[in-house]
């Protein structure tokens, strides 16, 4: 008997060290593709350079997601393109938006989403700008005026250096200055707002009806040279958004006296409706199919840039993930997913359509890892409301160098969020999904929904970083002998209703979008 316990115990004692040495082998080999075959600058070329934005319903998008599939299919993965709706097509021509008076200039602009075409040779008319109003009458009788014109739509912005460049030079009392004046016009501008009875969704339209020929708009992005970019909101006129230094020129003629005239000449399509999809590639489980982990990022982008760190990279770095783990870890525990989400900018669409379409398999969802916050190294992870997620991930972040993770802070159990970015749809069912937070890079100013999104601002070195921690992630996450605990936190009571908060509830996606 004390032989045969003895047999026992070395055996035991020799099968965890097998374990702990293939462990050890698999996170090197990860560390090693990571490092020395990466293929990200390839996978960002095709996707930002090659096919560029991928506004939802778009050719552009649907070109990416074929793309993605044929990718998956060379690395041996299996993929396919799931429809979860149909939305607005919609594809970007050339554009250009000129002064013709009182001298001739190009500016710098782009025509926004949707917005619809202008005649082929162009639309020239004179420019005016939306004034400041103190009641709604005041408003209405203006719009009799605007018939045939182009109306500047945005609050006109005084200085174009970002604050950071005013606290760096500026003596204190100047930079308090523009501060206050800064602070007093955007209020002025709000109330001016308010009592036209309109909001910045609902002007364009507004305009559009009372004869306007053109809207031009600039959303400053609060950096140098940098706007944000979304929809046009209009049906039959061309809406364009205009650098911060040219609007401002305009406006500056206006307030002088000078009437300023543009042509702008947008060859923009309307291809009707398209359907709508998620890439959805598997590495089927081997020991248990029928539990998941999920890799996470939205494939869809606005299209001001190209849509690099909002976001290819979180893209490209699942793909990445994906590939590495195929060559390196082929027969997984359990099936690992890879979700290139549609329509995330427009309300999380293509994953709460995948959530509600697999119900099923939420139960059996291990983990999800989100990416979808800019080109920078992984530095916060939440618990997200999940009440073990202290021991589950605490453990699998442990097999993950040191190096990795030596910056990352984590929060445990945290709180589930409710919307942002794709994690939050399967929170929502109650699956234990985690956003993999990223350094900032000046993202919310310079690149999150702009027209600087493009190839040039990744770090790849903070992305390689994030695809070897979450390849690690995911193959520990597979490796568990134990199925990770979904329990949910108390959630806190509400200061402002008395009553205790709700987890966030799962939500039906818009099937239909841009259709009305």
């Amino acid at each position: 008997m004390k032989n045969y316990a003895k047999l026992l115990m070395v055996t035991t004692i020799f099968a965890v060290s097998l374990n702990a040495q293939t462990q050890d082998q698999v996170v090197k080999s990860i560390m090693d593709e990571t490092y020395n075959n990466s293929q990200l600058e390839t996978l960002s070329y095709e996707l930002m350079d090659g096919i560029g934005p991928r506004l939802v319903g778009s050719p552009k998008m649907q070109q990416a997601h074929d793309w993605a599939v044929k990718r998956f299919e060379n690395w041996g993965i299996s993929a396919k393109n799931e429809k979860w709706g149909e939305w607005k097509s919609w594809e970007r021509g050339t554009s250009s938006v000129e002064m013709v008076y009182p001298y001739a200039k190009s500016l710098e602009g782009m025509q926004l989403a949707w917005s619809p075409s202008t005649p082929s040779k162009g639309l020239t008319a004179e420019v005016m700008m939306l004034p400041l109003f103190n009641t709604k009458d005041e408003f209405t009788k203006w719009l009799t005026t605007i018939k045939g014109k182009i109306v500047m739509v945005s609050q006109y912005q005084p200085t174009g250096r970002p604050e950071y460049n005013w606290k760096e030079f500026a003596t204190p009392e100047s930079l308090e200055k523009m501060k206050k004046e800064a602070q007093e016009n955007a209020q002025t501008w709000r109330k001016s707002m308010q009592a036209t009875g309109e909001t910045s969704r609902t002007l364009n339209e507004k305009l559009e009806q009372a004869g306007a020929s053109g809207i031009l708009s600039s959303y400053w992005s609060q950096g140098f040279g940098v706007n944000k970019i979304f929809a046009a909101g209009t049906k039959k006129i061309p809406v364009f958004d205009v650098a911060l230094e040219d609007y401002g020129q305009l406006y500056r003629m206006i307030k002088h006296g000078t009437t300023p005239k543009v042509k702008i000449q947008a060859n923009s399509k309307d291809l009707g409706i398209a359907p709508t999809f998620n890439t959805v590639a598997t590495i089927k489980g081997s020991e248990k199919p029928n539990e998941y982990v999920i890799l996470s990022a939205h494939l869809d982008s606005w299209d001001g840039g190209t849509g690099a760190t909002d976001n290819g990279t979180g893209s490209v770095t699942m793909m990445e993930v994906a590939r590495i783990l195929k060559k390196y870890y082929p027969n997984p525990k359990r099936t690992i997913v890879i979700g290139l989400w549609g329509s995330e900018e427009q309300g999380l669409n293509g994953s709460r359509g995948y959530v509600w379409d697999h119900k099923d398999q939420m139960a059996n969802v291990q983990a999800v890892f989100n990416q979808d916050n800019g080109t920078g190294r992984i530095a916060n992870i939440s618990g997200q409301g999940f009440l073990n997620s202290y021991d589950y991930m605490g453990r699998w972040l442990n097999a993950v160098p040191k190096e990795l993770t030596k910056d990352i802070k984590t929060s445990y159990p945290g709180f589930p969020g409710g919307g942002g970015s794709d994690h939050a749809s399967f929170i929502a069912a109650g699956a234990p999904a985690f956003m993999l937070s990223s350094l900032n890079w000046s993202y919310f100013n310079y690149t999150w929904h702009t027209n600087r999104d493009t190839y040039d601002k990744i770090v790849f070195d903070d992305l390689k970083s994030n695809v070897a921690t979450i390849a690690i992630l995911t193959y520990m996450a597979s490796e568990d002998p134990e199925k990770t605990s979904s329990e949910r936190i108390k959630m806190p009571i509400d200061n402002r209703s008395g009553e205790a908060m709700k987890w966030p509830e799962v939500k039906e996606p818009t099937r239909k979008g841009g259709l009305e």
